[in-house]
């Protein structure tokens, strides 16, 4: 599972692959077998920048790899806001 995730954010966050210092993944099962509902898998990624604070975004869906993918579209999304910031000042 380690190299599907690790191809997912590579491709997806290529863009800013040169502004990301570390990125961090934290998956976690929502609700386990003990619990009753859908097991929701979800993924909670941090990027650091070089010089600014870290952000974080997280995603929640039915397999790991929707997880993944759904929170690199929205790092790519936050990522965009927060240096595009940066480039109007």
């Amino acid at each position: 599972m380690t190299q599907s995730v690790k191809k997912i954010l590579d491709h997806v966050l290529a863009r800013f692959a040169g502004q990301i210092t570390r990125l961090e993944v934290h998956l976690s099962d929502e609700n386990s077998a003990s619990k009753s509902g859908m097991t929701d898998k979800r993924c909670l990624l941090e990027a650091r920048l070089a010089g600014r604070d870290p952000v974080s975004v997280s995603n929640l869906a039915l397999t790991v790899e929707q997880a993944v993918t759904g929170t690199a579209h929205k790092m790519v999304s936050l990522l965009g806001r927060e240096l595009g910031k940066l480039g109007k000042r």
